[in-house]
């Protein structure tokens, strides 16, 4: 299946909706969110990736949904390796 550069921009944006979203003393009062679910969305965007590639995405947005400021850079890069050439 071909992917498309705006399958990975429609990622990125649903990465840094959940990150603006995130807070994590919810889990800690109620328990009731979950991060992976989170994750789960941001993934809906591309499909048909590797195992291996759709695992690294998902630690790559994890972390980037608990601390953007720190780890934005490696889902970025991450994007960069897996999404095809924009056209130009």
């Amino acid at each position: 299946m071909t992917r498309s550069q705006e399958q990975f921009d429609d990622l990125l944006g649903r990465t840094a909706l959940a990150a603006l979203f995130y807070l994590p003393e919810v889990t800690v009062t109620d328990g009731a969110y979950r991060i992976q679910e989170d994750v789960d969305y941001c993934l809906q965007a591309v499909d048909g990736l590797e195992a291996e590639d759709t695992e690294r995405l998902r630690e790559a947005i994890t972390q980037t949904i608990a601390d953007p400021t720190v780890n934005r850079s490696a889902l970025l890069a991450l994007v960069m390796e897996l999404a095809p050439p924009p056209n130009r």
